[in-house]
């Protein structure tokens, strides 16, 4: 925590959570009780993150193509959302955290949409935290479905393709009321973006740890962060100009 310069840490942290399966594996148990520790990483790094005044946090949790896996492996995901729910919204609106999701909910079970709904609304006036799960979500499809909008409201006349700027294209994405992220963590030691926040990560900084996720913990947040800090976002620009700004 001394190493952290609090003027100087991401306002928005996207993570990757990546390696239940294989934590899960290296333990000889079955994938299910993978994704449950993986569940308890989840409630560590949301605490550390509200701990360190980190103003957004995004998670990749169930993806578009994760809807491909066994339907036994599916089930049980959505049945550990609807537990973390349960469990974890007392504590969001005892820590001010306000809860929201992107991606194709309308593919969720009713029920769980109803429930998502209902903790949405409950925190929607907490303002220390936003936590973000990003569920059933593919960037590939959110950029199709705004450019489709766009292209429905031009053919419409509602919008000039003059007026189609880099802030005008975000306002279409799932994540048009969230600031970029500043920092993205993957876990597990792999070196890809599988479809997440494609758009929206242009200008983030990468940190990749070999660490499977059920294994993650604050201290392995708090040096992600470290490293951030001795990074130079320079935006396009060279040294000389970020640091004369």
């Amino acid at each position: 925590m001394n190493k952290i310069d609090p003027h100087n840490r991401p306002r928005h942290i996207a993570i990757i959570m990546d390696g239940n399966g294989r934590w899960a594996e290296k333990h000889a148990l079955g994938r299910i009780s993978g994704h449950r520790r993986g569940a308890d990483a989840v409630r560590e790094t949301v605490r550390s993150c509200r701990e360190l005044g980190v103003e957004y946090l995004t998670l990749y949790a169930f993806s578009s193509e994760n809807w491909q896996r066994p339907r036994e492996e599916v089930s049980a995901l959505m049945d550990l959302l609807s537990t973390y729910l349960d469990r974890e919204l007392a504590e969001m609106m005892e820590k001010d955290i306000r809860l929201t999701t992107i991606g194709e909910i309308k593919r969720l079970h009713p029920a769980l949409q109803q429930k998502l709904m209902e903790a949405q609304r409950l925190t929607a006036g907490n303002r220390s935290m936003t936590l973000i799960i990003a569920l059933s979500y593919g960037s590939r499809d959110e950029i199709l479905k705004a450019v489709r909008q766009i292209a429905r409201e031009v053919k419409e006349g509602q919008l000039n393709p003059q007026d189609i700027t880099r802030e005008v294209f975000s306002s279409y994405l799932d994540t048009a009321a969230i600031p970029d992220p500043d920092l993205l963590i993957r876990t597990s030691g792999e070196y890809r973006l599988s479809n997440f926040l494609l758009w929206q990560l242009a200008y983030t900084e990468f940190c990749f740890i070999d660490v499977l996720w059920p294994d993650f913990t604050g201290d392995d947040l708090l040096g992600a962060i470290v490293d951030y800090q001795k990074r130079q976002r320079r935006f396009g620009l060279v040294g000389s100009q970020v640091c004369k700004d």
